[in-house]
């Protein structure tokens, strides 16, 4: 067992005891879901591939999360957390889970090795991934290779960076790092940026940013952190130094694939959620990137995390229609 998730019981300990919250996800999301379900002492288990299957868990440094001064870790400040939500009785597995059966009183959670109950549970597995991993990527994350420019922009003051993608997500992202890095490199998949006209004019008036149209990533270099992109383009292939990489191909799809269809999506995959996080199904919640929320940042992720837990003791109390305290 790896040192960092010492406390990631194992699943062949599991019992098939009925917990009142599942988590499935341990990001900050999910692990925030946990401190507060435990602390309001409710039987709490968290599912969970492991810290760095998530984005948190690759990020190199963090330096504004409230109440954490100076730089850390992404995989320190999710080690921290989870810490916390074991002090208060959270119990972490070590699992990766498969499907999920949510229609009954009891749901059914099916990991690899164990079926997990639980009276409610919360979705919290976050948006990793973009299809096809890059030659480079998995060596170099949280080395110069990110998924977040509000993340980490601040950290390539007066860099070159390239951005990878041809979204709005990836636009907006590159006319964010202008406020930082001193070169933007995007580089669009296809010959057009797939976004509206207001950012395609940005993005080309820009005198920072440089477009590269039909430019297919082939490889992100550097030993240590990132040197440099390898990259195709109509006109052959290219290299150019940079000293970070910023993803966004295909916009981070949700992981949703495991519900099998039990609960309603957007048209982009994102999981629909109402005020207190509460999905169509009752007693099921969703929290952090799975939402496609269009700011990502742990902070806000652990929020969600909070009011999703907070909103189970309501449901699990008999509150079944739940209201804003707010309203």
């Amino acid at each position: 067992m790896n040192e960092l998730d010492a406390n990631l019981a194992q699943p062949e300990e599991a019992t098939e005891d009925v917990y009142d919250v599942v988590i499935v996800g341990g990001g900050p999301a999910g692990t925030a879901a946990a401190i507060y379900a435990a602390r309001a002492d409710l039987k709490t288990l968290v599912v969970d591939k492991g810290m760095r299957s998530g984005a948190m868990g690759w990020a190199g440094r963090i330096a504004n999360y409230p109440g954490i001064p100076g730089e850390v870790s992404g995989l320190d400040l999710l080690q921290r957390m989870r810490t916390q939500a074991d002090g208060f009785g959270a119990r972490f597995v070590k699992e990766k889970v498969l499907s999920t059966d949510l229609a009954g009183e009891v749901k059914e959670v099916w990991a690899a090795q164990e079926v997990y109950y639980g009276r409610t549970v919360i979705i919290a597995t976050g948006a990793m991934g973009h299809g096809r991993t890059i030659a480079g990527e998995e060596d170099l994350a949280g080395r110069g290779v990110s998924y977040c420019a509000t993340c980490d922009g601040a950290f390539f003051h007066d860099r070159t960076v390239a951005v990878i993608g041809n979204s709005d997500e990836a636009v907006e992202e590159a006319l964010f790092l202008t406020r930082f890095a001193g070169r933007v490199y995007l580089l669009s998949p296809t010959p057009d940026l797939e976004t509206a006209l207001d950012l395609i004019q940005q993005a080309n008036d820009h005198p920072k940013i440089t477009i590269y149209p039909s430019a297919r990533l082939q490889e992100i270099l550097g030993k240590e952190h990132v040197q440099a992109v390898r990259f195709a383009s109509l006109d052959g292939e290219h290299t150019l130094p940079v000293d970070g990489v910023f993803i966004y191909l295909q916009g981070r799809k949700p992981i949703t694939d495991f519900l099998g269809g039990e609960l309603p999506l957007s048209e982009s995959g994102c999981l629909l959620v109402d005020q207190t996080m509460h999905t169509a199904v009752p007693g099921v919640f969703a929290v952090g990137d799975v939402l496609c929320n269009h700011v990502k940042q742990a902070v806000i992720s652990a929020a969600e995390g909070a009011i999703a837990a907070t909103s189970a003791v309501r449901y699990l109390s008999g509150r079944e229609k739940l209201r804003p305290d707010w309203s």
